[in-house]
């Protein structure tokens, strides 16, 4: 298989990609939009944590911090946060929408303009606000005008506007930038679920001038499940109503016989306890891979894996393409589905195949990551193309 290598911080020479991700050995793992497979190196990571826990306990746990902070500067570089003070580091997408949800001061008649085909995290916590009096507004992503259409939908009672950068389940992206520029010139919030983005394309929160920004490590970051970044802007750290207190989200949280604590003025204001370190260790490994890499190549790679995708769909007399195929709309994630054969079949055949992937929007889903060879993705349309 024609894999890439690439610089390793292990060691001086380069390591290559099929050594970091053995699973090519076996299957073509097309299911990053979903749950991604670990890199050696994070496996590694957390069977030395492990080790070291097992045989040391706690002993080396300023060591662990330094872990921690680590990832959190990882993390503020992957998305050009202005600081790491601006980085929480929660248990997932949903915990963080629900701290943005349920820390704003609503009113009623307040609402708040979305789009519709959401992945449930990110309407399920905004329909919750309803019996606050706050409205939820729906735009149709599929329109010819969608960032107009969901623009349209705001007035003078819009507080937020909530968006995921690449939808779940056709990989079309919004144009967050032009979403982020209105918001900002109407002094409305903006909250970006990240999730289908962040470890695949390049996302920058200052760019498209984001309030709060969220996603897990677990897709495209190719981390463990249970840990999620939470970035919340300088300005609106204090803003945001607590609801969750603990030991860990103190100004004085070495000192714990304080009394006289304050919230910390830091994004670890909504960390309440003691952080997950084992998925830390995994997160921080993980990342150290992509970052590696590059993430403009490793944008590059998975978009040029998605052209390769669509032009191969077009071409299969059997298949029909779902994903917006327009420059800049689209992403790692490609749907289609079969002319003849409908997808709970096809979806059998192709996991039977070692094929891993997924049913979403009315058709199969496709997500490959940058390490992800032709040869596999080559492997899943015929098995597709061939199917009765």
């Amino acid at each position: 298989m024609n894999i890439p290598t690439m610089p390793s911080s292990h060691t001086s020479s380069k390591i290559s990609l099929q050594q970091e991700f053995p699973l090519l050995d076996s299957i073509a793992y097309l299911n990053h939009a979903a749950v991604s497979p670990w890199p050696s190196r994070t496996v590694d990571a957390v069977t030395t944590f492990s080790h070291e826990n097992a045989t040391q306990g706690s002993k080396h746990y300023l060591q662990w911090v330094n872990t921690e902070t680590t990832l959190r500067k990882q993390l503020q570089q992957l998305i050009n946060a202005d600081s790491i003070n601006e980085i929480a580091l929660l248990k997932n997408t949903s915990e963080a929408l629900s701290v943005v949800a349920f820390g704003l001061p609503w009113q009623a008649g307040d609402n708040i303009v979305s789009v519709k085909g959401e992945f449930p995290s990110n309407r399920v916590v905004w329909q919750a606000l309803k019996p606050k009096g706050v409205e939820l507004r729906l735009a149709d992503v599929n329109s010819a005008n969608p960032e107009q259409d969901l623009l349209a939908l705001v007035d003078k009672h819009t507080r937020l506007i909530t968006v995921s950068s690449v939808q779940y389940a056709s990989g079309f992206q919004l144009d967050l930038a032009r979403i982020g520029a209105f918001c900002k010139k109407n002094d409305i919030l903006f909250c970006v679920d990240a999730i289908q983005t962040i470890g695949a394309l390049q996302f920058d929160v200052q760019a498209i001038q984001a309030d709060f920004v969220m996603a897990d490590g677990h897709k495209w970051m190719l981390g463990p499940e249970g840990l999620a970044l939470f970035y919340c802007r300088a300005e609106l750290l204090e803003k945001l109503a607590l609801h969750q207190y603990g030991w860990h989200m103190t100004d004085t949280f070495t000192d714990y016989d304080n009394n006289n604590w304050q919230p910390v003025d830091t994004a670890r204001r909504f960390e309440c306890g003691s952080p997950n370190m084992l998925g830390i260790h995994a997160l921080s490994a993980s990342l150290s891979l992509l970052l590696a890499f590059g993430m403009k190549n490793v944008e590059a790679r998975i978009l040029e894996n998605t052209r390769y995708l669509f032009d191969h769909i077009n071409n299969a007399k059997q298949l029909i393409l779902l994903s917006n195929m327009n420059e800049g709309r689209y992403s790692g994630i490609v749907s289609f589905r079969h002319r003849t054969v409908d997808n709970d079949r096809l979806f059998s055949l192709l996991t039977e195949n070692d094929v891993m992937c997924a049913q979403r929007g009315g058709g199969i889903r496709f997500s490959p990551h940058f390490y992800t060879p032709r040869e596999k993705i080559l492997h899943a349309l015929g098995i597709a193309m061939q199917a009765r």
